[in-house]
């Protein structure tokens, strides 16, 4: 249950060509200002590169995420998934032991374990090849004993049969994932009971079997050459598809790099520093913007204040602020200059969403009596 990070570490880590390619892509999927939010997936793709997750790793992706290092580490020591400590360089058995798992065998497959990897789990084969762990419940309980390599379930295990996956693997060869007893799938051992007409002859495999075997080897690191690195939710002009000119989150390519991506990696690795602030990082490369505060009112117009939540991202908490701050109609916010931006933006409790939700040009079009398709889902009550 202890989660430390290991005791010997190496010098640096930086992700390959593609897998930085991979990362940046990620990032765009979430509102600017909101990277953060992708450090799961960006740690995972770090783990599946080099197989776990060393200081560096973790230091270099809270470094593209503009994050502290040590929330950065705590997303990684909180999650079991993610490994603290080298495994082996072929594959690094996870063992089902959990209820289903145990009473159909789960501890003679530990036992193969011991006897052919490590002693101790998380110790490495004396060959450096293959490590191995007994893990909680992965739901496969209809195929038990079962066990998760890389990144596939084998399953019906045997003692016999998980010996010999082990020296398959040591050979380069990869073992097909999915029943190792000849079942199709989760049916029956003595067939079909109901659905008789299925005909699992059709295909060799069961549908997830089938698509790691055309994928090749899906015990092997992920360094973005296997397969194409696709980003379909980013179009060929780079910008994110689904979000319209008054909601722009630039692609990676465009977005200004901060100061720890354009700085090249030492040799060596660099002491310890103290992660800039979110403020600072922000503002890096860019001029700070003099803030200038914008034409206010004490009260609505006689006519009544207009209804600010028809602006993407208004809701009716952020109205109320606004029209604390003097703002009640859409010819108001229409005449915001960049300044007066800067000063209405950090008086909100999020940075960056007047830009990022396009008020302004919302408000042009509102307050001439226009409509967007967000305020005609307001105005049919699908919002709010």
């Amino acid at each position: 249950m202890l989660r430390r990070l290991y005791h010997e570490q190496p010098e640096s880590f930086a992700f390959t060509a593609a897998n930085q390619a991979w990362a940046e892509a990620q990032m765009t999927k979430y509102p600017e200002g909101r990277q953060a939010s992708a450090v799961i997936p960006l740690l995972w793709r770090a783990q599946e590169q080099e197989g776990w997750l060393s200081k560096p790793a973790i230091e270099a992706v809270a470094d593209l995420l503009g994050m502290a290092y040590i929330r950065v580490l705590e997303v990684a020591s909180f999650y079991f998934m993610f490994q603290l400590q080298p495994v082996g360089s072929v594959a690094h058995l996870q063992i089902c032991g959990t209820t289903s798992c145990m009473i159909c065998g789960a501890e003679d497959l530990i036992s193969v374990c011991k006897e052919k990897i490590a002693e101790r789990p998380h110790e490495l084969s004396a060959d450096g090849k293959f490590s191995w762990e007994e893990v909680e419940c992965l739901g496969a309980c209809a195929n038990a004993p079962m066990a998760q390599i890389g990144k596939d379930y084998y399953e019906d295990l045997t003692a016999a049969r998980l010996g010999e996956m082990i020296d398959e693997m040591a050979r380069g060869e990869v073992p097909v994932p999915g029943p190792q007893n000849g079942r199709y799938a989760a049916e029956p051992l003595n067939g079909l009971t109901s659905l008789g007409e299925f005909d699992s002859g059709k295909t060799k495999y069961n549908a997830s079997a089938q698509l790691a075997t055309d994928l090749g080897d899906s015990i092997k690191r992920i360094d973005g050459t296997e397969v194409p690195l696709t980003t379909p939710w980013i179009g060929k002009d780079g910008k994110v598809a689904g979000r319209d000119a008054a909601d722009p989150t630039p692609a990676a390519a465009e977005r200004p790099k901060s100061a720890a991506q354009q700085a090249k990696k030492p040799a060596k690795k660099a002491p310890a520093k103290k992660a800039a602030p979110k403020a600072e990082k922000a503002a890096e490369g860019a001029a700070e913007v003099k803030e200038k505060a914008p034409r206010r009112m004490k009260a609505a117009r006689k006519a009544g204040a207009d209804d600010l939540k028809q602006l993407k991202g208004v809701g009716p908490k952020l109205e109320q602020t606004l029209n604390e701050l003097g703002f009640y109609h859409f010819d108001q916010i229409a005449k915001w200059t960049e300044a007066e931006v800067a000063w209405v933006d950090s008086r909100l409790k999020f940075k960056g969403r007047i830009t990022r939700d396009g008020w302004i040009e919302q408000a042009k079009i509102l307050a001439e009596g226009g409509e967007t398709e967000f305020s005609k889902k307001v105005s049919k009550g699908d919002v709010y």
